[in-house]
């Protein structure tokens, strides 16, 4: 059986990664595709758990190398129940959030620094690597006016303005040195002429 492909949503918070990773499983679908959608933190029992942990409490509950074990441990557990079985089975995969959010978030802007990403990667992980990650880019006073009207704030987005400023760098410096894999998706502009590019970027490089 052929290996499904997995894709990857990234970006700051209000970027509306849930709401196209619904729209780009219902596109994939109308193509006949068995597709499947799932989240990080969280997409799998173990790993929703862990995700309380991490969305809920004060902003300095935890320590950024404590914060980059926590989404490692959740990662792992995803990964084995829920990723890697659908992946197998030749489904394609479309999560909100995966490793890059880690690298972004705890990695450079927390300064836990890409070392320990990459090594625990090398652990929870290993050799998997999304076939294609979009990364869903907006002004960040956008973004948060978003997650505002959404309510209920969680705590990383309550972590200030000048976190996330240095937050959209990241993920656009992380998208800049990989393009083979990541592609930069202006997200300043309505769901349906979002899903669109994202549309053709995945019919472009995963047709």
């Amino acid at each position: 059986m052929i290996r499904g492909r997995f894709i990857t949503l990234e970006g700051g918070e209000g970027a509306g990664k849930s709401t196209q990773v619904l729209r780009l499983a219902a596109w994939l679908e109308g193509r006949g595709i068995e597709a499947i959608t799932t989240r990080e933190p969280g997409g799998s029992p173990g790993a929703e758990a862990i995700r309380t942990l991490l969305v809920d409490g004060a902003t300095d509950r935890w320590d950024a190398v404590t914060e980059t074990m926590l989404h490692f441990a959740a990662r792992r557990d995803h990964l084995r129940v829920t990723v890697l079985p659908a992946l197998e089975r030749g489904a394609w995969v479309v999560s909100d959030r995966f490793a890059d959010s880690t690298r972004a978030y705890q990695g450079i802007v927390q300064g836990a620094g890409d070392d320990l990403v990459e090594r625990l990667y090398a652990i929870a992980v290993g050799e998997l690597r999304p076939d294609l990650t979009l990364v869903l880019d907006l002004p960040v006073e956008k973004g948060l006016a978003r997650a505002t009207e959404r309510g209920g704030e969680n705590r990383y987005e309550r972590m200030g303005r000048a976190f996330h400023e240095r937050l959209r760098l990241a993920f656009l410096d992380i998208a800049a040195a990989d393009p083979q894999r990541c592609v930069v998706v202006d997200a300043d502009d309505g769901p349906d002429a979002v899903a669109g590019r994202i549309a053709s970027v995945v019919a472009e490089r995963l047709s």
